[in-house]
This record gives structure tokens, C-alpha cells and sequence, in this order.
């Protein structure tokens, strides 16, 4: 029975990222406000697992789980599980709008996932027509939730969501997320095991967008420091730019990054519930519509607030191969920003 409630103890500070003070007081909903999350796409690869540490979360009190297929079942599986959240399943399109209704996070994991042999062009082909009908629900029937968008290529689908809230009347900046949590816990992994330190200490900004040489890791401001050869840093860049691909290939056809995106999401909601229920500090890298650059949208630290982003941080001081690399990484993002655009207003 110990083994049991020490797991379980372990799986319910997941859902925390690197401040564990809220989930010391419980599931108890005393001090925290009601909130509801709504995962789009909850029956999937992402969205199952996702769907899971939401219900872990006690910042949750109203669980809204939506698919076009599926989603009863897994919403009562999850349901069971003994935690603050009330948790109801809704099924094809008819059911959108009560799916959505009062949410104050909405996080969007819906689409294709990557199989081996597919570009990105082939997942902009199918994902951006399901991402662009899903935000005009969004605007039509939650247009004041934080917006938090997974579903690939998200270096196109941020700027298709924006464009459907712009052509709604709804669109607020401060509202509108790219995921690139998992860029951040792949590079903070990778450097805890190259560095030899304890991961949970470590801190690596990872900023531009999320796919490929978009990715970019300021290892040079990551912390704790250590000193790592120049040969070390770009193939710690490599591998937290091929992440994704990795993992496709380790999974042989068979998926792509489910269960890492799913733990992403869960820490990027957490901070976004934290940041609206007022905790002060709460800072996480995200793909936001930014003037950090010349580009229209680029990720960095954001502090998130009661809002949605109450600051977009600068990049800091950049080493000399940080710098080529966002040069490097300029025109590819600017093109699939264009063409996300495009595309929503096609």
C-alpha cells in the first residue's frame, strides 16, 4: 500500500512543472477559483494521456473532453479518478459549442500526428483545415479562453488561429499560445544528462518556433552552468531540434511524441491556470504574436498573468552561434507564418 500512495504521490506533482506549494494543500477547491479546461482532440495519442494529468490538476474543477470520435469512453475512464475535476465527454460537432462554453483554458491537441516519411507540408495539408474550423467554434462560443495550440505544424497553426479570431472580431494577442513546452523539457533533459546535473534544477529558454532548425536553445544561458565543449552545445542543439523525429523513428510507424507532448501541454496549461488565478512569476517559453523580432509571431519567455501574456521577455545576451542560429532560423519560420496566413484566409 505504501509503494501505491508514494506513485501516486509522484504522478500528482507532474502536473506542476517546478513549484509543488499548490498541490501541498491538496485537491481541496477552497483557495482556488473554479475553472474549466477544454481539450479538443481528447480521444487521441495526445490527447488521452493529456486529458489524464489534466484530471490530475487541481486547479481544474470543470474537465471538458471533445473528439469526433470516442470521447464518452474516455471520458468515463478518466472520471473515475478520484480528483476535484467533474469531467464530461462530448462527441462530433453538434456537441462543439457545449464542449466549449465558459471554458477559461482551451487546449488544442486535434489533428494527424507526424508518421515516418511525412514533412511538415503533409501535416499542414491535413491539420490546418481542422485547426481553423475548431477556433471559429472557439471565438463563436469561448472568446475570452487562453488558447493553448499543440496540433502541428504549430509554426502555421498560431497565425491561422489568429487570423480566424481577426476575421471573428475576438482576437486578442495576449490569448493566443504555441506549445513549445516540449522543446524546453527535451533541452532541460538533454543538458541535465550531458552536463551531469540534477534535471529538476535545470533551466534551458528555448525560443524562435517548433519545428526543426526553428528550434533554438540559448544553452548558453542555461542553468546551472557548465562547461561544455562547442562540439557538446551544437549537438545538444541537434538533438532538441530532431526531438520529434526521434521519437518517430524509435516508434517505427507506430506514433510520434504522445506521451512527452502530453506532459508538455499539462505544464504549459498548469502555468496558464496559475498565471490567471494571480500567482505572481509564472514565466514559461511560448509562441506568441511578438515584436522580439522582425517576425510577427516567435517564441521566447512569456509571463503569464491574469491575461493571458502580461510580458513578452526579451532573448538576453546570445552567444555567437545562437545568433547565426536565429538567422539561420528566420526565413523558415517566416514562410510557414505566411503560410498558416494564407491559408486561413484562402
Amino acid at each position: 500500500m505504501r509503494r501505491t500512495s508514494s506513485v501516486l504521490r509522484s504522478v500528482k506533482s507532474l502536473t506542476t512543472a517546478s513549484s509543488s506549494s499548490l498541490l501541498r494543500r491538496g485537491f481541496s477547491s477552497e483557495s482556488v477559483p473554479d475553472r474549466k479546461v477544454a481539450v479538443l482532440g481528447a480521444a487521441g495519442g495526445i490527447g488521452q494521456p493529456l486529458a489524464l494529468l489534466m484530471k490530475l490538476n487541481p486547479l481544474v474543477s470543470t474537465l471538458s473532453l471533445y473528439d469526433i470520435a470516442n470521447t464518452p469512453g474516455v471520458a468515463a475512464d478518466v472520471s473515475h479518478i478520484n480528483t476535484r475535476s467533474e469531467v464530461s465527454g462530448y462527441v462530433g460537432e453538434e456537441q462543439l459549442g457545449k464542449a466549449l462554453e465558459g471554458a477559461d483554458v482551451v487546449i488544442i491537441p486535434a489533428g494527424v500526428p507526424r508518421k515516418p516519411g511525412m514533412t511538415r507540408d503533409d501535416l499542414f495539408n491535413i491539420n490546418a483545415g481542422i485547426v481553423k474550423g475548431l477556433c471559429q467554434a472557439i471565438a463563436k462560443y469561448c472568446p475570452n479562453a487562453l488558447v493553448n495550440m499543440i496540433s502541428n505544424p504549430v509554426n502555421s497553426t498560431v497565425p491561422i488561429a489568429a487570423e480566424v479570431f481577426k476575421k471573428a472580431g475576438t482576437y486578442d494577442e495576449k490569448r493566443l499560445f504555441g506549445v513549445t513546452t516540449l522543446d524546453v523539457v527535451r533541452a532541460k533533459t538533454f543538458y541535465a544528462g550531458k552536463a551531469n546535473v540534477p534535471v529538476a534544477e535545470v533551466n534551458v529558454p528555448v525560443v524562435g518556433g517548433h519545428a526543426g532548425i526553428t528550434i533554438l536553445p540559448l544553452f548558453s544561458q542555461a542553468t546551472p552552468k557548465a562547461n561544455l565543449s562547442d562540439g557538446d552545445i551544437n549537438a545538444l542543439t541537434k538533438r532538441t531540434q530532431d526531438g520529434g523525429t526521434e521519437v518517430v523513428e524509435a516508434k517505427a510507424g507506430k506514433g510520434s511524441a504522445t506521451l512527452s507532448m502530453a506532459y508538455a501541454g499539462a505544464i504549459f496549461a498548469d502555468a496558464c491556470l496559475k498565471g490567471l488565478n494571480g500567482v505572481p512569476d509564472v514565466v514559461e517559453c511560448s509562441f506568441v504574436q511578438s515584436t522580439v523580432t522582425e517576425l510577427p509571431f516567435f517564441a521566447s519567455k512569456v509571463r503569464l498573468g491574469k491575461n493571458g501574456v502580461e510580458e513578452v521577455l526579451g532573448l538576453g545576451p546570445l552567444s555567437d552561434y545562437e545568433k547565426e542560429g536565429l538567422e539561420k532560423l528566420k526565413p523558415e519560420l517566416q514562410s510557414s507564418i505566411e503560410k498558416g496566413i494564407k491559408f486561413a484566409n484562402q
